[in-house]
């Protein structure tokens, strides 16, 4: 008898856990339809880096702007233009430019359409805890690498319930590194330059222009 109760209660158990996963496919779901029903997406980030056994903790600023296929980011000094084709890197620090060719059959290639919505492949994803921001309510996902060869440990994605906007993404590395970017502010089909992801070379006469085809 004793025997039958555990099994159930296993049973009970394996049926919740898929329960609470086919939730946070769902939510992830509404978070891919909300992103891809803009124009435009414009965000204002924080990113920290922390490692306590390596005594690390840096905390920056950046933003970005994502349209269809292209964006433009600015972070730690450094601005990145992606046109469709290639990615600008500019430096001003050591007045260089990079340019390169991106393959868009590379899986591991890091594209707009990917920044919002990396966790449709590559993961097992588990309903987490809900939190309480200042009135909004964060539901996190977590999500955990499938391939053994990725560093990092778990990923715990928090969503606005009532938007289904990323308000942030927590990384855990397996050496102990903790990754956190929090989204400041999220703007929504903004008005933008038609040149916004135009790389203007005739505006870097004096940089070092490095191509790599």
């Amino acid at each position: 008898m004793k025997k039958f109760i555990w099994i159930s209660i296993l049973f009970l158990s394996v049926f919740h856990a898929q329960a609470q996963d086919k939730k946070a496919k769902d939510l992830l779901d509404e978070v891919t339809a909300k992103v891809k029903s803009y124009e435009n997406i414009s965000i204002d980030f924080k990113y920290s880096l922390q490692n306590t056994k390596e005594n690390i903790n840096q905390d920056s600023k950046g933003s970005v702007i994502l349209k269809g296929n292209q964006y433009y980011l600015n972070f730690m000094g450094t601005t990145k233009i992606f046109d469709g084709k290639k990615t600008y890197t500019i430096v001003p620090e050591d007045e260089e430019v990079t340019i390169s060719k991106v393959d868009e059959k590379d899986e591991n290639a890091i594209t707009p359409s990917k920044m919002l919505t990396f966790f449709n492949q590559g993961y097992k994803y588990y309903w987490d805890a809900p939190q309480d921001v200042k009135g909004r309510k964060i539901q996190y996902i977590k999500l955990v690498p499938i391939s053994s060869k990725d560093q990092r440990k778990e990923i715990l994605l928090g969503i606005d319930v009532q938007t289904k906007h990323i308000y942030n993404l927590i990384e855990v590395g397996k050496k102990g590194t903790k990754t956190t970017l929090t989204v400041n502010s999220f703007k929504t089909n903004q008005p933008l330059s038609k040149n916004q992801f135009t790389f203007d070379e005739s505006k870097f006469k004096n940089y070092y222009i490095n191509r790599i085809d």
